[in-house]
C-alpha cells in the first residue's frame, strides 16, 4: 500500500499536477518506489474518492487545464499513522542470485556477460545518484527535511557501492580458470 503514501508525500511536499506528479517519479521518488504513469493517475482518484486529497480551487489550476490536487488533513493523518507503522524487512528477491545458484548446479555459461551487464548498470546508477548528491545537498544544507532526503539518496548511493562490489567478486569467481581474473586454479 505504500504508492499512496509516495502520492502523498510528494503532494504535501509541492501540491501538483498528474502530470507533474509522474516527471516528480520520473527524477527522484521512483528511484526507490516506481510506479507507472497510469498507476499514479489511477492512484490520484481513489485518493480523491477516500477523501484524503482534493484538487485545487479553479483560479489556482496549473497552466493548460490540469488539475492540480493537495492533501486534505484526512491524507496528512493517514500519511502520519503510516509512516508509525511497524514493517518487518522484505527479504530478498532477486532472480540474478537465483540464477548464480543453479549455475553451481548446471554450470555458468553465458552468465558472465549477464554480471557484467548488471555491472554496468549499477556503476551507471551509482554515478547518477553520485551527481544528484552533489546537484542537491551541498554541504551547507542541513535543515531536518534536507538531511531526512539526504538519508534516502545515501541508502541508494550504498546499496548501489554494494552491488558494484559484490558484482566485480562474482564476476571474479566465475572468470574461466586460465583467465586473469580468475579467484584460484580449479581442478576436475
Amino acid at each position: 500500500m505504500s504508492l499512496p503514501h509516495a502520492i502523498l508525500t510528494a503532494l504535501l511536499e509541492k501540491p501538483s499536477s498528474g502530470l507533474e506528479l509522474t516527471r516528480r517519479f520520473d527524477r527522484s521518488i521512483g528511484y526507490f518506489w516506481s510506479a507507472t504513469h497510469q498507476q499514479i493517475y489511477r492512484e490520484l482518484g481513489r485518493l480523491e474518492e477516500s477523501g484524503l486529497i482534493r484538487e485545487l480551487p479553479h483560479e489556482t489550476v496549473a497552466r493548460g487545464g490540469r488539475k492540480e490536487y493537495e492533501v486534505l488533513p484526512a491524507g496528512r493523518a493517514e500519511l502520519v499513522g503510516w509512516v508509525a507503522e511497524p514493517q518487518d524487512p522484505k527479504p530478498v528477491r532477486d532472480a540474478l542470485l537465483l540464477r548464480l545458484r543453479a549455475a553451481a548446479t548446471v554450470g555458468a555459461d553465458g552468465l558472465g556477460a549477464e554480471l557484467a551487464r548488471h555491472l554496468d548498470l549499477h556503476r551507471a546508477q551509482l554515478v547518477e545518484y553520485q551527481e544528484i548528491e552533489q546537484r542537491d545537498f551541498p554541504p551547507a544544507t542541513a535543515d531536518r527535511e534536507n538531511r531526512l532526503q539526504h538519508l534516502v539518496l545515501q541508502a541508494g548511493i550504498k546499496l548501489e557501492a554494494f552491488w558494484v562490489e559484490w558484482l566485480t567478486e562474482a564476476a571474479t569467481v566465475l572468470a574461466p580458470p586460465d583467465h586473469p581474473d580468475a579467484d584460484r586454479p580449479r581442478t576436475r
